[in-house]
């Protein structure tokens, strides 16, 4: 589908700037609010992260889908993961969700989530771009649409995600959170204390302006420092809508996202719940590929972006894959990406292997992997300019078979990633400096 709006995760820009202002945003409940009316459907969940925006943006789609004749069922700050699982046990028609996920707090950005807790179908999304292009109406009087507040929204949540992992015990573990100021602040440290743990709380002070402000799963470093600092078993960074986790041993040291699948796909195996092969991305690295074969567990790769992993996902009835940033999909708990749900998962493995999580992500052996962010100052196809295509053949030549060289226009950014995978770290950030400044010039 050709989308004039959406792009792969909802619309998403900064604030202020079309289509992130006001008046849009309000059209676009609106709109949405019409095609479910038209349909029969007449109540949608809103939820939002900790950006000040977000107060502005739930009033506005609060009026446009009163405008269409649908009620709002607010529920204030949520993680992503927790409106989409509040959506389906409320029996609600869609859940919309105000977040700009890892980005800074001057971004913001609106997407949705069908009844069932999963992205829009790519028909109901055109249907919404067309309503868009259409004059707004407002409903009667007497058939608009009311707006009410969900009290309970966290407990429920709460006791959902500790659902998840009915055995697991943390008592006489010290683990440090960081909720990067955003939608975890409280919902975790309940999670987690509830669960046994002594829990040291960082980024759970938001303000608005603060989220993901060095801190989260973007920025690892204030958590590496803390558990090193407190003596922790190990940290947990959640982003700023929760949908997305890193973890830090207890040595300080950094477990991304592709080491977290690796943990919770051969624990899944090892209890005979994984059904299938996992999915990754074209980002994930070669190590989690390696690792995963020696096992027996099958793998592909997916288009980057969630929505790309849950179709494969989908597609094979396999139920766990995600990306490097955190981004991970266990199917059997959930219906989305849900940082919180997939920590409990890692905490699961750690327990049933009885092994600290430094020694547990040992049975991957990431490969050098360098990447770079080159800014896009026009739509250009940069696979297939002749400059660049030469100079990707070079590297790849240099590579010998031995690496991975990939460019990709982000879908959230306006950048284009530079990326190349090898055996030689020195190698491997010299090809990928040298390719990148090629793509920078096509670019200029």
């Amino acid at each position: 589908m050709s989308r004039k709006y959406f792009g792969t995760d909802g619309i998403r820009g900064e604030v202020g700037q079309f289509p992130i202002t006001p008046e849009f945003v309000m059209k676009l409940g609106w709109a949405a609010g019409k095609v479910f009316a038209e349909q029969g459907k007449k109540t949608i969940l809103i939820g939002k992260d900790t950006r000040i925006s977000g107060y502005m943006f739930e009033s506005a789609l609060e009026a446009g889908l009163s405008a269409a004749g649908v009620n709002s069922g607010l529920l204030g700050p949520m993680p992503t993961p927790g409106i989409a699982y509040l959506t389906r046990t409320f029996y609600a028609d869609a859940g919309i969700v105000i977040s700009a996920s890892h980005n800074p707090y001057h971004d913001n950005g609106i997407k949705f989530f069908s009844s069932n807790g999963t992205k829009l179908d790519d028909d109901i999304e055109k249907a919404i771009e067309e309503h868009l292009d259409l004059p707004m109406t407002t409903v009667a009087s007497d058939q608009l649409g009311k707006a009410f507040r969900i009290d309970d929204a966290a407990g429920r949540y709460i006791e959902f995600c500790k659902s998840t992992v009915r055995r697991l015990r943390l008592k006489g573990q010290r683990i440090v959170l960081d909720c990067a100021h955003g939608a975890t602040y409280q919902i975790a440290p309940a999670v987690f204390r509830e669960l046994g743990a002594e829990v040291v709380v960082i980024g759970a002070d938001p303000d608005g302006l603060n989220i993901n402000k060095e801190v989260g799963s973007t920025s690892p470093k204030a958590l590496q420092r803390k558990v090193i600092e407190t003596r922790a078993d190990l940290g947990i960074a959640f982003d700023g809508d929760g949908d997305r986790v890193v973890m830090v041993d207890g040595n300080g040291e950094v477990v991304d996202g592709d080491e977290l699948l690796f943990i919770m796909a051969t624990h899944a195996k090892s209890r005979g719940r994984l059904g299938g092969g996992v999915v990754g991305t074209l980002m994930s690295n070669l190590g989690l590929e390696l690792a995963l074969k020696e096992d027996g567990i099958d793998f592909t790769r997916a288009k980057v972006g969630d929505r790309y992993v849950m179709q494969q996902l989908k597609e094979r009835n396999w139920r766990f894959g995600g990306e490097s940033s955190g981004h991970l999909l266990c199917l059997d708990s959930t219906t989305t990406g849900d940082g919180v749900v997939s920590a409990l998962q890692v905490m699961m493995a750690l327990q049933d292997f009885d092994k600290p999580l430094h020694e547990l992500k040992q049975g991957m052996s990431k490969c050098p992997q360098t990447m770079i962010n080159v800014r896009r100052n026009k739509d250009i196809d940069v696979n297939s300019d002749e400059t660049v295509k030469a100079a990707v053949a070079d590297v790849e030549s240099t590579l010998a078979g031995r690496g991975r060289v990939l460019l990709r226009p982000s879908g959230t950014e306006p950048v284009v990633r530079v990326m190349v995978e090898g055996e030689d770290a020195a190698q491997v950030s010299g090809l990928t400096q040298q390719l990148a400044e090629v793509v920078e010039k096509a670019l200029a």
